[in-house]
This record gives C-alpha cells, structure tokens and sequence, in this order.
C-alpha cells in the first residue's frame, strides 16, 4: 500500500522507503490491533510538526495503546512484532523515472531484522513533497490519524482493501455520497478555470465553500459532520514535477470520499481540476 502512505516524523537523515516493498496480509491488520504504537518523532530540531504529532496523537488516536518515541529509539524497537509504528518517511517511486520525493505518513509492523521499506505497511498517506513546508498538512494531521485506524478496521471487515490501489477502492461509494456534505477547497488548490465560485457550480452540483486553511483546522477540531475537505499534494512551485494527489477527506467521520493521483505534464496540473469535479458526479 506504499503507494499511497506512511507515518513517522522526518529525521535529519529521513527514513528512505521504496514504494511497494512489502504489501501486508490480513494477519498483520490483526497483529496490529494487538499491538502497542510507538509515535516516531522527527529528529530535527525544533519540529513544528513533533508538537503538533503529540497533541493530535493524544487526542485522537484510540485504537491501540500508544507511547511517543524518538528516532533514536524506533532503530532499536523496530525488529518488535509486538509493536507497530507511526511515522513519517520519505518515498520514492522508481517506476515514476522521477527524482521526486515525497513525505508520508505510515503505521508499520514491526519485524525481525526490518528496515523501513519491509516493514508491513498497513496504510500510508500523501502528506507533500519533500522540499514543502509542513505547514502544509499539520493542520490536516488529526484527520488523517482517524482515516488511518478506520482504514485498519475497514480492512478487517474487507480484506480487498490490502493492495497496491487500496484507497482507490473508496471511490466506490454510492452516488451522491456528497449531497449532503459542504467541500472546503482552498483557492490556491483550484486550477484557474473552476477557481470561482460560479465555475464550480456549473460542475459540481453539491453545496461547497472556498475557504481559508484556518477554517479547515477549525472543522476538523470540531470534527463537523457536515465538511469534507481537499487535501492536494504537489510540487507547490518547486522544480521536481511528478505526481499529483487528490484526496477529499471528512473532518468528522474519517472517510476518504475521493482517491486520485497524476504525473504531472505542465505546471497547471498542480491542482483540483474541472476533471475532478465531474468525478464527484
């Protein structure tokens, strides 16, 4: 499933992980809930993100018993099938014949003699290019906790979830799953021709609003039921050009309603497109 996730906290020397190591089995889902989770902080100094990890972790994460770790410790842990991780990681994929690299974030089993591109990755989500700041996406980061352990519970009840185009199985919902959700998009998300209110309603027949990332932090902290929101990753005006993600997310309920990625052709790719609206049909 690396071709869509991974959790830790980026270290000075980053966790290197290759996109499809090793796709789990159910018996890793159960193992997992049996396990203790070690957060996996980053190794740099003053992290913004290692505050943020630990405040949304106490906060949100119920699905097992947890303990917050540094990197350090993970290298002596990590061969414990005991325990499972969460951490972020950088990825690259070498059928993509890009030099791009992307941080995840992951839950991962614990193994004997592991590294970080064997350990049995349970889910992994998109969380921006390297190069990008994490003010980004530490905002998003309560979301995508609840996603990941109801991801886990999923695969329970569905083993078809476990694969390499896992999450592209959520596309599957039923029509008009998003009738009566409001779509926060930001407008720095949009491609130019649906950058407006009226371009988006003449493609999207559901209610949305464009609005501020402090708004969708606002959402997720009190969880509203009624918002799904866009998290897009790309290259953001840096010069490595590859793939694109697209993930709409509920801030309350901790569904995924859209999957998609795209390598990108030109600069205006870096974006929620007309495409993609027709998709939510």
């Amino acid at each position: 499933m690396r071709s869509f996730f991974i959790a830790a906290w980026l270290l000075i020397a980053p966790f290197m992980a290759f996109a499809q190591e090793h796709i789990p089995v159910i018996e890793d889902y159960q193992n997992f809930l049996k396990s203790k989770t070690m957060v996996v902080l980053d190794g740099v100094a003053l992290s913004e993100f290692n505050g943020v990890i630990e405040d949304v972790v106490n906060r949100a994460w119920t699905i097992t018993p947890f303990e917050i770790i540094t990197s350090k410790e993970f290298e002596k842990l990590k061969n414990d099938p005991s325990l499972s991780f969460l951490l972020t990681s950088t990825v690259t994929f070498h059928k993509d014949k890009t030099k791009a690299r992307y941080k995840f974030l992951s839950l991962l089993m614990g193994e004997q003699k592991a590294t970080v591109r064997t350990m049995p990755d349970l889910c992994s989500l998109p969380l921006s290019y390297l190069q990008v700041e994490s003010d980004s996406y530490n905002y998003k980061l309560e979301a995508f906790l609840l996603f990941i352990q109801n991801h886990v519970k999923n695969v329970i009840e569905n083993e078809k979830l476990i694969g390499e185009n896992a999450l592209k199985h959520y596309n599957n919902k039923e029509k008009g799953a998003l009738a009566n959700k409001v779509l926060y998009l930001t407008k720095e998300d949009l491609a130019k021709d649906v950058s407006t209110e009226k371009a988006i309603a003449a493609v999207y027949p559901y209610e949305f609003k464009i609005v501020t990332r402090e708004e969708i932090a606002e959402a997720i902290a009190s969880r509203d039921p009624k918002v799904v929101f866009l998290h897009k990753v790309g290259p953001e005006g840096t010069r490595i050009r590859a793939r694109v993600y697209k993930l709409l997310v509920g801030a309350a309920d901790s569904q995924l309603y859209y999957f998609n990625y795209l390598m990108m052709d030109n600069a205006k790719d870096d974006a929620f497109q007309l495409k993609d609206f027709k998709k939510l049909k």
